[in-house]
């Protein structure tokens, strides 16, 4: 998996080289072009290519071709070159067969068969595989049916505030969640310890990986109070608005 997230970011950061400089020279490149330049001449050049999933380099292209659609739309930024070690990730499919995902265990196109921390049950057409810290992770979507919930009111305003997480309308309070404030001292300690080792070494790999672990733990606390919150709203109100209290 490691092997398959370096080459999607060398294909990115090749593709977004190659589109920098064609416009420059004063091309119009799109993601379809330069994957047709990629295939018949730069491939060849590089055997190892060979041995991993060629989906993973296609799909490269193809969210290098959306992130210049929303740099363009105005609804981001220019693309940037991926950094290994931030930017470790690739999307795969079955070439147009659905991915069946059934219980701990899950044959994944040309990777085979990974194991789940937790039963899963989905059919995808296409998974993305990124890594936090030390773990993978599966994402994937599916169509599923749900049931409509009784709703406690029908429009409710919400107020995004700096010493509350949400404040509504109907005078509920959810409160901002601090995570970093409380680990500040352990992460202060962590990055202490980190500093002092050699660039490179076993040890220097270990301190960085216990760094990114917090990282991710502080991560995952905001959004779990975030995904609490865009809950109780989905489930409770059928219109949500911005509101000042």
């Amino acid at each position: 998996m490691a092997q398959h997230a370096g080459y999607s970011r060398w294909v990115y950061n090749w593709g977004l080289s190659l589109w920098n400089q064609a416009y420059v020279d004063g091309y119009k490149p799109n993601g379809h072009k330069l994957r047709e330049v990629f295939t018949n001449h730069t491939k060849p050049l590089y055997p190892w290519m060979k041995n991993l999933s060629s989906r993973v380099y296609q799909y490269a292209f193809i969210n290098l071709g959306e992130a210049f659609k929303r740099f363009f739309q105005g609804l981001a930024k220019h693309p940037r070159f991926k950094k290994k070690g931030k930017h470790n990730s690739f999307t795969i499919d079955n070439c147009g067969k659905p991915i069946e995902l059934n219980g701990w265990n899950h044959k994944l196109p040309f990777i085979g068969i990974v194991k789940s921390y937790e039963p899963i049950e989905a059919t995808a057409q296409k998974i993305t595989i990124s890594r936090q810290a030390s773990d993978w992770y599966l994402s994937c979507s599916y169509e599923f049916t749900s049931g409509t919930t009784p709703k406690i009111t029908d429009v409710i305003g919400v107020d995004l505030s700096v010493k509350t997480l949400a404040t509504l309308s109907d005078g509920k309070v959810f409160e901002s969640v601090k995570p970093l404030q409380s680990m500040i001292a352990k992460l202060s300690r962590l990055q202490y310890l980190h500093r002092h080792k050699k660039v490179g070494s076993a040890n220097w790999r270990a301190a960085q990986l216990k760094i990114a672990k917090l990282h991710r733990k502080v991560a995952n606390i905001r959004k779990d109070a975030l995904h609490k919150l865009t809950t109780y709203l989905a489930k409770n109100h059928s219109v949500v608005a911005q509101a000042k209290i």
